[in-house]
């Protein structure tokens, strides 16, 4: 059973998921675009390479010959997977999953145009004035992101007409890879934000997570929780729109749905074939398995009976002020809270908002949700990260 897993991408979720690996028995190269990255640190070896270089992509391929590719970002030249997968290596979950979901466009036609599910009405502009034409045909506010990015770089909210030469700049300036188009959509009157990981088997039904509450800023995330308030008729039309697109895409390992609950119900937002960042909430062990041994066990065709909720559960990120290289404080009073964990994902430099750590509390279910994320906030709060 013991298999060869590349990791396309090395940051701190890629880290847990080598964690999870190493515990069953895996080996696995970690690749990133700098030396010393998160899974590096774990993983048993490391390759330096611009992910969107598809020669360097290939040779690192061709030499370590794995059992499985998995990405664990955006910026890949992901339509070498096809070539992957007719040379008989398993891309996770599929290339075709890859391909869609590294480009915003692909995933969401698929799921308005081809799936027919619930979005906000969009359109695509690849200039300022494209941009400007489309802001005119969806309506203000709205919302403005690169095809290609991750961690909500790039991201902004136009309000006025003054906002859409700032947002075209800031959309180019925090675009990965090559494509300089961005998809514009109508603002969503919701009343939540909610992550349904979803995974999906080889030889298994597809299963659910408990949904995932979370709270962003600058378009990333930055409290997470578990279990979310969501109406059984939500949930239930959450997971009918969840495996829909995933059936569609193929493959087996955990997908990040992100969705908005609405009063008019359940709108299909965006999905990460991978481990998700709001997910990082299950290292507090809410669940009996974490969102990263889930994608292990999927990838490996190892059955998974159940996903059960155990606790109740919150992360909250720790962030990064300046530039340079990181200094923490605070570590032992985060360490002496009660029912609170933390983890430090070891990145060798900072830069401001940069996530450098996450603070993870949990308690007994049927606690107020709210309670354990204000402790997670205040808990993350006491981690400071200086640099030198």
């Amino acid at each position: 059973m013991q298999k060869k897993i590349l990791l396309l991408g090395s940051g701190e979720l890629g880290k847990e998921f080598v964690i999870a690996a190493q515990r069953l028995g895996q080996t696995v190269i970690a690749v990133d675009s700098y030396e010393n990255a998160p899974a590096m640190q774990v993983a048993h070896g490391f390759e330096v390479i611009n992910m969107l270089d598809g020669v360097a992509l290939d040779a690192v391929v061709a030499k370590h010959q794995p059992d499985f590719i998995v990405p664990e970002i955006e910026a890949i030249r992901t339509e070498r997977f096809y070539d992957y997968e007719k040379q008989g290596i398993t891309v996770v979950p599929s290339a075709r999953a890859a391909n869609f979901t590294m480009n915003r466009k692909a995933i969401r036609d698929l799921a308005a145009k081809d799936l027919g599910l619930r979005t906000a009405n969009y359109r695509y502009a690849t200039s300022a004035e494209e941009l400007q034409q489309a802001v005119a045909e969806v309506g203000m506010p709205c919302v403005v992101k690169p095809l290609m990015s991750s961690s909500g770089k790039g991201q902004s909210t136009i309000k006025t007409e003054a906002d859409i030469e700032k947002a075209w700049n800031y959309a180019v300036e925090g675009s990965r890879g090559d494509v300089v188009e961005v998809i514009v959509e109508a603002f969503v009157n919701f009343n939540s934000e909610i992550t349904l990981l979803t995974v999906t088997q080889n030889n298994g039904p597809t299963l659910f997570c408990a949904p995932i509450g979370h709270r962003q800023e600058r378009g990333d995330y930055q409290e997470s929780w578990q279990p979310a308030h969501v109406t059984d008729k939500d949930i239930a039309e959450a997971q009918d729109m969840a495996r829909n697109v995933t059936e569609a895409l193929g493959g087996a390992g955990i997908f990040g749905v992100e969705f908005f609950l609405a009063d008019e119900g359940v709108y299909f937002s965006e999905l990460s074939p991978r481990p998700h960042d709001t997910g990082m909430v299950t290292l507090a062990g809410t669940q009996n398995f974490s969102e990263f041994e889930l994608h292990l066990r999927a990838i490996l065709s190892l059955p998974i009976a159940e996903i059960t909720l155990e606790k109740a559960g919150a992360s909250a990120v720790i962030l990064a002020s300046g530039t340079g290289t990181p200094v923490y404080s605070g570590v032992e009073a985060i360490a002496a809270l009660p029912k609170t964990d933390f983890r430090l994902f070891g990145k060798p430099t900072t830069r401001p908002y940069r996530r450098m750590g996450v603070a993870l509390v949990t308690d007994a279910l049927g606690t107020p949700i709210e309670q354990i994320v204000e402790k997670a906030k205040a808990a993350a709060a006491l981690v400071k990260v200086s640099e030198q």
